[in-house]
């Protein structure tokens, strides 16, 4: 963890950020889990609920936040977003707070109950390849061809801003946290928690949680900077990424602790934990933190620990999967 932490966003954009959409969003609770601090020897274990988030998914902070401070002549011509889903769901949701014109680009292989969401919410949806960088071009030509204002969905400091209000959450609710986990796709979530934490707990961990088979941000850690992977794959389709992000990146290499990997199996099966124990319905990209925790991945002994559950868009599909 280097410590020049000049160019990043600060604690005064969060905080603004907070204000800016109170009302809007959901202060959602920490969940306090003695099941879990029993098995992995931590002194507490909390749940950062944003699977209860509107739209189902922190993404609503971002999108939100971006999308207020946009000018009013812009945003009257509608926005555009490309996302696996959730930040889809988000830009949809701000369009809808704001009166206007939404449209999102999703992978061929987006989860229905994510397509649907942004539908629901007022969004005309296309589809286009499996990547984030073919949703991203294919995007790009749509606002192009429309006048579209576009949301970017994690590499931007008003998106990392709105995200980090989960961290000021986090810090008025459990000032002695001492561990966070935050699951990281794009990193925007991930950024902004530990944006926020690394000045009001410096000497709090805060580590990242990537899947085996989408580890962008832990090969961008190790590589320098961001580099394009050959494809990803994982159960949780939130956090697959191709690549990391520029600005996302230096927050998490200036800032955080590093980034771990769980394994698919340990994502389900923390998924199944969450529904039985606590009845929690948390979509796989949510829980990769709790399987984090199970799997040993980071060392919570005798710490206290919040674990962010970033989704609760889960495909009722899957439900049978976890009984």
């Amino acid at each position: 963890m280097t410590v020049d932490v000049a160019p990043l966003v600060t604690l005064a954009e969060i905080r603004e950020a907070a204000r800016r959409i109170r009302g809007r969003v959901v202060r959602t609770p920490l969940l306090d889990s003695p099941e879990l601090a029993a098995e992995t020897g931590a002194a507490g274990v909390w749940l950062k609920c944003e699977n209860l988030q509107r739209a189902g998914a922190f993404k609503a902070r971002g999108g939100l936040n971006y999308v207020s401070q946009l000018p009013p002549d812009e945003r009257e011509r509608g926005i555009i977003t490309y996302s696996s889903g959730n930040h889809a769901q988000a830009v949809a949701l701000a369009a809808q707070v704001h009166g206007v014109r939404s449209v999102v680009v999703m992978p061929t292989t987006a989860p229905s109950v994510k397509v649907e969401g942004a539908k629901r919410l007022g969004a005309e949806v296309h589809f286009e390849g499996t990547t984030s960088l073919e949703r991203k071009r294919r995007a790009e030509e749509i606002a192009e061809a429309e006048g579209l204002a576009m949301v970017p969905p994690f590499d931007d400091p008003l998106i990392i801003a709105g995200q980090g209000t989960v961290g000021l959450e986090i810090y008025e609710d459990c000032p002695d946290v001492d561990v966070a986990l935050v699951p990281v796709g794009g990193g925007g979530i991930a950024s902004g928690v530990a944006a926020a934490l690394r000045r009001l707990r410096p000497k709090a961990q805060i580590v990242g949680v990537e899947p085996v088979g989408g580890a962008s941000m832990r090969t961008a850690l190790e590589a320098g900077g961001p580099v394009t992977l050959e494809s990803t794959g994982s159960i949780a389709d939130g956090l697959l990424p191709v690549r990391a992000g520029d600005l996302t990146w230096k927050h998490i290499d200036a800032l955080a602790d590093g980034v771990v990997t769980v394994s698919d199996a340990a994502i389900r099966e923390a998924t199944r934990f969450l529904l039985h124990r606590h009845r929690l319905v948390v979509e796989y990209s949510g829980a990769a933190t709790v399987a984090a925790l199970q799997s040993g991945a980071v060392d919570v002994s005798e710490r206290n620990v919040v674990a962010v559950l970033s989704g609760g868009n889960l495909d009722p599909s899957f439900l049978a999967d976890l009984t």
